[in-house]
């Protein structure tokens, strides 16, 4: 029997506490200057509408608790994807929206598939709830092959654009493996699907084991709100509402469901936020492509990058000290890649002239002497 004293600091943690690894978020820098291409948060203000609500919410009503069905807000999601109320779940963020599934939908022995290159949340869910978490391999291109994840499991999570990478599935793939894989639920993460992607939210009447999860917090401008929301079969919401309510009945509060509202009747707005990260993201994979970066084809609201002669950690820290931050992971397989978000155009070009300078300091050093 070991008679090692246990860690003063933890003595009074549960033993599934003191072996989780928990989630590392993005960098939030303190101070003012910083070029924040780190989190993918997006680099536009939200819907004026959206503030507008939100200010006219925080009145002397915030002394009442909210409605704990979320029913209006339920009901505009439900109206925007052709469904019914009773086929939509709201939530504090998708991640716990996430969480949520993962405790309700995804234990039942078997291992839950995820890519091996993915959402580092995935991972911290399983082990949260003692859940086997089996990664499957991206092919050499870094891309999800549906094919591989016909084999034992209690569930299926895919994050389509997938994170970090940003390459998209087609929505055919999805149908593919929805009607193969039958015995469980398959996960369709969706929190970047707006710029470029296609939404399974279709599918959800035609495949009863399918829910999908998307967020407020990339598209409408609203990670600072924590909405997320799912969509799926009646039986598959109440899992998660089961869930809710054995948890916090309360997860929004009224600003926060009068903002989601309106962030999500706000189309138009929407409309132009995306159409503007695109614009951007198209044109800085051409800049960082002539710098010498190898760019994945994303569909996503950010890029993954590599350059074959120069360290990511190092290009990571060389432009921290710049004020620029820009997200590295220590996975092997993408330990030498940058995840860079698409930033409003003056912060991508910023990035750029930054990326130009480390990159070839000597030309750099050139352009910027005036001919005699």
């Amino acid at each position: 029997m070991s008679t090692t004293a246990p860690d003063p600091a933890t003595r009074f943690w549960s033993p599934a506490l003191r072996g989780l690894s928990a989630y590392t978020p993005g960098e939030q820098p303190q101070g003012t200057g910083w070029v924040k291409l780190n989190t993918n948060e997006c680099p536009y203000p939200p819907s004026p509408l959206a503030l507008q609500r939100m200010a006219e919410a925080a009145d002397e009503r915030l002394r009442l608790y909210p409605d704990p069905t979320a029913l209006a807000l339920r009901q505009t999601i439900a109206a925007q994807h052709g469904l019914r109320p009773e086929q939509v779940f709201v939530g504090n963020g998708s991640d716990e929206v996430l969480a949520h599934a993962f405790m309700g939908l995804l234990r039942h022995g078997q291992p839950v598939l995820v890519p091996d290159i993915s959402y580092s949340f995935y991972p911290v869910y399983c082990a949260l709830y003692g859940v086997p978490c089996q990664p499957v391999p991206l092919d050499e291109h870094f891309r999800v092959r549906v094919a591989d994840y016909l084999q034992p499991n209690s569930g299926i999570v895919l994050p389509n654009p997938n994170a970090p990478t940003g390459i998209a599935l087609p929505l055919e793939d999805i149908r593919w493996l929805l009607a193969r894989n039958t015995g469980s639920v398959l996960v369709v993460d969706e929190a970047y699907v707006d710029f470029g992607a296609e939404s399974a939210a279709s599918l959800v009447d035609e495949f009863p084991h399918l829910l999908v999860v998307q967020t407020l917090s990339k598209s409408r401008g609203l990670a600072g709100l924590r909405v997320g929301f799912a969509l799926g079969h009646v039986d598959l919401i109440q899992a998660l509402t089961t869930v809710k309510d054995s948890f916090n009945s309360y997860p929004l509060d009224r600003v926060a469901l009068a903002g989601a509202q309106a962030a999500l009747e706000d189309e138009a707005h929407t409309a132009s936020l995306t159409r503007r990260i695109v614009d951007s993201r198209e044109w800085l994979a051409r800049e960082l492509t002539a710098l010498g970066f190898e760019c994945l084809p994303s569909r996503a609201n950010f890029l993954l990058v590599r350059h074959p002669r120069h360290s990511a950690p190092r290009l990571q820290q060389d432009l921290r000290d710049r004020k620029i931050l820009v997200r590295h992971f220590k996975q092997p397989r993408i330990a030498e890649h940058l995840r860079i978000t698409v930033g409003s155009q003056p912060e991508c070009e910023a990035l750029v002239a930054a990326l130009r300078e480390l990159i070839d300091p000597v030309r750099h050093r050139d352009s910027k002497v005036t001919p005699a």
